[in-house]
């Protein structure tokens, strides 16, 4: 499981990583807003809510109105409940207030990623493109085509994101659990019969390579009723 990290005091961030890391999370940490534009790719978003700038609040209200839906836990020193119901209004999922016990911490982690997977649509949908995670296959205009293992994973990242752009990165950690260096041309590969299988002729093309930092897969709202 991949978690971002979003707190601005630097000894706070790493003693947190690296006890989530212990517990065999990977984390990547952000010092601010400005280093957590968007939260494709992760499983769950830890956010401090006092940050220089752009608090977590509002943060987390802009992620959810671009439509990420990833479980999000707000760490803050206000313990009112009007600040709890703030919180949460701007949708956050779970609250939890400095100071804090690790084991606290790692508990509601767990919790959130399990009423997250839970909450997980057994297919996924966009347009007239559906994968099926019960049967691993996936359809196109009602029309099934095959997909090898790595396309499958590709294809699921790419549509649990869909309208945000998925890094290089992020397919190499998630998809390959590799260095980007490791699997670069790998990805172009993959993404190339990818797109041979999901965008045939006639189609509304759906996969968009952005040029420098990745791909996106088109959302709902890109193409309207395609």
């Amino acid at each position: 499981m991949h978690i971002l990290l979003v707190e601005d005091d630097h000894k706070a961030a790493r003693l947190l990583a690296r006890g989530l890391e212990e517990e065999g999370f990977r984390v990547q940490v952000a010092h601010g807003a400005h280093e957590a534009t968007t939260p494709a790719g992760f499983d769950l978003a830890i956010l401090d809510w006092m940050m220089p700038g752009k608090d977590g609040v509002t943060l987390c209200a802009q992620w959810r109105q671009a439509g990420h839906e990833l479980p999000v836990l707000m760490l803050t020193a206000r313990d009112a409940v009007a600040d709890r119901i703030t919180g949460l209004n701007t949708g956050a999922d779970d609250y939890l207030t400095k100071p804090f016990v690790f084991e606290e911490l790692l508990a509601r982690v767990r919790a959130l990623l399990r009423r997250f997977d839970r909450a997980q649509p057994a297919v996924l949908k966009v347009a007239d493109l559906a994968l099926d995670a019960r049967t691993r296959t996936a359809t196109r205009a009602g029309a099934s085509f095959a997909l090898t293992a790595k396309e499958y994973a590709l294809l699921d990242l790419l549509m649990r994101h869909a309208g945000a752009v998925v890094t290089r990165l992020q397919l190499a950690e998630q998809v390959w659990h590799a260095d980007l260096i490791a699997i670069d041309n790998l990805i172009d590969v993959h993404i190339k019969n990818l797109r041979r299988k999901v965008d045939t002729p006639g189609a509304v093309p759906l996969i968009e390579t952005v040029r420098g930092r990745g791909f996106r897969l088109a959302s709902q709202a890109d193409i309207g009723d395609a």
